[in-house]
């Protein structure tokens, strides 16, 4: 299930809550708002992943969920050159995570963990786990 849960990860788990500001070149309508030529357009993919519309029950965490797209590497032009190799990186450490302590769990309840959260980014400050024994 480790591909399972690297995309589900990206998307619940968005590193980068706005992209690159953009930058219309003329006018545009965008969800029935005129956005003027030279205006600042951020996008928010962090929200794009909390859509009910989109992704039923969106904040719990699911690894059986069936829709499994999301925009954490981006989206056609602008999709990550290195996008298969940041699934391969997850992929392989929370494979050796789950091989070599598989009785890994928090230290503290999920709710509780310290978040370092700005503008552009969300983050752990830190993770306290206890590794139990083999």
């Amino acid at each position: 299930m480790l591909p399972e849960a690297v995309e589900e990860l990206l998307r619940h788990t968005t590193p980068h809550h706005t992209a690159i500001r953009r930058f219309p070149t003329r006018d545009v309508e965008i969800g029935g708002t005129v956005v003027p030529a030279g205006d600042t357009v951020l996008l928010c993919p962090a929200s794009a992943h909390r859509d009910p519309s989109r992704h039923p029950d969106p904040d719990r965490f699911d690894i059986g969920r069936r829709d499994k797209a999301h925009l954490a590497l981006g989206h056609g032009l602008h999709h990550c050159l290195g996008a298969p190799l940041a699934r391969l990186q997850i992929r392989v450490a929370l494979d050796v995570i789950i091989r070599t302590f598989p009785t890994l769990a928090l230290s503290l309840p999920a709710e509780k963990l310290p978040w370092r959260r700005t503008f552009r980014s969300h983050a752990l400050k830190r993770l306290s786990v206890t590794l139990g024994t083999r």
